[in-house]
């Protein structure tokens, strides 16, 4: 009997490898022979499920946009609003192997996209698609007062602060510590607890 290809894990499989390669060697490094190199395929094979570089890249974006999605609603929003807005930043930082290399990838895509504008078009809606959720949930949480320019400030803290844990890991501390005080000025009169270190 012929054996079944599940043609969406085959993508996923191809996407998470280009993920990879992009976090251990960069955006350029990225052809369709590295990828299937990457993923013990030929090119051919590879080309089944993307035809260009360009299809890969748009996918692997998406792909990275989901997985950041699928962590950020795992967090319990029922914790008081300021722990459970810092548990939600930290599912977005480089605090292991993995997360690492979805900023490191996060981060070629951002610049590529300045260029391609189908790139940025899957950016600026996984960005939406993060703010809306965020405004939402600030709003039934009780912070219905610029619950979306909260959102907007939390959406570029977290991206400051992942750009500057890719670049200087050795000051994770000190930038959780930044994180802990930029929350106390976002969300006022919440109560500070004493957080673990990831």
């Amino acid at each position: 009997m012929p054996k079944t290809v599940d043609r969406e894990e085959q993508r996923r499989q191809i996407g998470a490898a280009l993920l990879q390669l992009v976090a251990e060697r960069g955006l350029d490094e990225v052809s369709v022979r590295t990828v299937a190199a990457a993923t013990a395929r030929s090119p051919g094979a590879v080309q089944k499920y993307f035809r260009t570089k360009d299809e890969m890249l748009t996918f692997a974006a998406e792909l990275a946009g989901e997985r950041i999605e699928r962590r950020m609603a795992e967090v319990n929003t029922a914790l008081p609003l300021r722990q459970a807005l810092r548990d939600l930043i930290l599912t977005t930082l480089p605090m292991d192997a993995e997360r690492r290399a979805e900023a490191t990838a996060q981060l070629a895509f951002a610049v590529h996209a300045a260029h391609h504008p189908r790139l940025a078009a899957i950016r600026r809606q996984v960005d939406q698609d993060i703010r809306q959720a965020l405004a939402t949930w600030l709003e039934s949480a009780g912070h219905e007062t610029h619950a979306a320019a909260v959102a907007d400030a939390v959406i570029a803290l977290s991206d400051g602060l992942a750009l500057r844990m890719l670049y200087t890991p050795q000051e994770r501390e000190h930038l959780l510590t930044v994180l802990d005080q930029a929350l106390d000025t976002l969300i006022p009169g919440h109560e500070t607890t004493q957080h673990l270190r990831e």
